[in-house]
């Protein structure tokens, strides 16, 4: 009954969920005269993405607010979505003004002008969300926000996005929106950016994914994990959102190519929440391997710090995870990811490196054998991509140009 009330609801609020309609508010709701404060000290409101079980939402978050100065207010849904340990962050769960309806959207712009009063620059994480692939409706309320914000004079930046082949045409007016009314809107590969570029968005900055700048690391709990089993390390993940023909025995045989070549394997869940949970299909993984004490089971999501810190020993990693990717990739080991969305290979063009995209659908067919191969040239390739990452860490580092920079040492442990 109660679901069916729920259900009910839903439809009945189609019409006011618009984003047009929520636009409309926006224009109404927040102007120059509104949000008129003191802007004396650096104040940054950030949209956070969904969060919640995600590392790679946390990462995201934790590498904006490492190398920014000044205060950080976080925008997510709900309480308990990030959790965040600098006494300059205040999060601020305002569920509504994305995902709402006009009642709810409007009661959170009330808070939302609140925080842009002192407000000095306004950042939406853009990462796989704004080209409607996800829900067109949040991608472009995250964009007209973004302009609104920019209209009324705060300075606006949409952070490192991905752009796929087919963005939703509700997304793609309101970023191309955005973008001509002066919001900074930074693509974070280069295929993404022709994309990009081809749909009518300008200007496009150029730029990488924020995480590249992510300079801390949780030594201490790496070591906890990589020091269980023997030999070089690799970091496997598989995503409870990757449809895999054949059930397990693709992620099985990754995992036993890998064993083959002398490698200790800590399966890794990136991502546990409700309905994209990794953990329930790296468990069934762990589960045929129980025998072998070189195989070991990652039971809960560690912070980025720790994922990191894993990262820098490993000699291989591979994941149906993006991020995971990226946090492998910054420490210039090769990362076998499986491709979703059209973002990871744009990634692996910047690193020099796109032998190491598997699509989906030939998951079954490829993905052990490409681990296999990249196990066996992993140093020629780490090589590689570490000669590539200083223009990568430039690239992302546009993702904050013209905001204030912190000095101060990050210091692993």
């Amino acid at each position: 009954m109660a679901n069916g009330l729920g259900a009910l609801r839903q439809r009945l609020s189609q019409p006011l969920r618009a984003p047009w309609l929520l636009a409309a508010a926006d224009r109404l709701l927040l102007s120059s005269r509104s949000i008129a404060g003191p802007r004396d000290e650096p104040h940054h409101v950030l949209l956070a993405p969904a969060g919640g079980g995600n590392i790679g939402d946390q990462a995201l978050v934790e590498a904006f607010i490492e190398n920014v100065d000044g205060r950080v207010s976080v925008i997510c849904r709900r309480p308990a979505d990030y959790s965040i340990d600098d006494e300059r962050v205040r999060v601020v769960p305002l569920l509504s003004l994305v995902y709402g309806d006009l009642v709810g959207h409007v009661r959170d712009l009330r808070a939302f002008r609140e925080l842009l009063r002192t407000a000095t620059t306004f950042s939406v994480v853009g990462a796989d969300v704004m080209d409607g692939g996800y829900g067109y409706r949040a991608s472009a309320n995250r964009a007209n926000l973004a302009r609104r914000v920019a209209e009324i004079g705060i300075d606006s930046r949409v952070l490192g996005f991905s752009w796929n082949a087919s963005p939703h045409p509700v997304a793609l007016r309101a970023v191309r929106a955005a973008a001509a009314t002066g919001v900074d809107t930074i693509v974070r590969d280069p295929r993404s950016a022709a994309r990009a570029r081809t749909d009518g968005i300008a200007p496009v900055i150029d730029g990488a994914d924020i995480v590249f700048l992510a300079r801390s690391t949780d030594a201490d709990t790496a070591a906890t994990w990589a020091d269980r089993v023997a030999g070089p390390l690799a970091l496997v993940n598989f995503s409870g959102l990757v449809p895999a023909d054949g059930g397990l025995d693709p992620y099985v045989d990754v995992v036993r190519a890998l064993r083959e070549r002398g490698h200790g394997v800590l399966l890794v869940p990136h991502v546990s929440r409700p309905g994209a949970d990794d953990l329930p299909i790296c468990v069934a993984v762990a589960d045929r391997f129980a025998d072998d004490p070189d195989v070991v089971l990652v039971d809960r999501l560690l912070s980025p710090s720790a994922i990191r810190g894993l990262a820098s020993r490993a000699r291989i990693t591979v994941t149906g995870r993006m991020h995971l990717a990226v946090m492998s990739l910054m420490h210039a080991v090769p990362a076998v990811t499986v491709a979703t969305q059209g973002k990871v290979e744009g990634l692996m063009d910047l690193v020099g490196a796109p032998q190491l995209c598997v699509p989906t659908d030939r998951l079954s067919a490829d993905l052990a054998r490409v681990a296999a191969d990249t196990a066996d040239a992993a140093d020629d390739l780490s090589r590689a991509i570490a000669a590539r990452l200083d223009e990568v860490r430039g690239l992302a580092g546009r993702n904050l140009e013209r905001m204030p920079r912190p000095v101060r040492t990050v210091t692993s442990g």
